[in-house]
């Protein structure tokens, strides 16, 4: 939630955050949506190769020190989701979620094992 009268300095730290996610290996498009809503709501949204290389440009420099700051303002709710289905202009193409099996019995700070499969989508 970004007040009006934090809005001005929170958009130029956001446009340094969104420069840093954008100059990973791995990102497709990043943008911030505001909510139609409420004017308070604003929405970072990424599109990654994959959530090995999210979870890569997360702990880049240039994103702890650019992104994290803003990001850390985020409302504590799940905030990283994956695309599993889509529509490509023709037909609707499903992916594999990045998911593990095991992810509702391991924490943040946790890794789940390389053998757990990921969840069919």
């Amino acid at each position: 939630m970004v007040p009006a009268a934090e809005r001005p300095g929170f958009l130029a730290a956001m446009d340094d955050a969104l420069v840093a996610l954008a100059s990973q290996p791995g990102c497709h498009a990043v943008s911030l949506g505001q909510s139609t809503d409420d004017p308070l709501l604003l929405l970072l949204r990424s599109e990654w190769a994959g959530i090995g290389a999210y979870r890569r440009a997360l702990s880049s420099w240039e994103v702890k020190t650019q992104a994290v700051p803003v990001l850390s303002r985020a409302i504590d709710e799940p905030s990283a989701f994956e695309s599993v289905r889509q529509w490509d202009g023709e037909r609707i193409v499903s992916t594999t979620a990045g998911l593990a099996a095991d992810a509702d019995q391991v924490s943040l700070g946790h890794a789940a094992g390389p053998d757990i499969a990921p969840l069919p989508s």
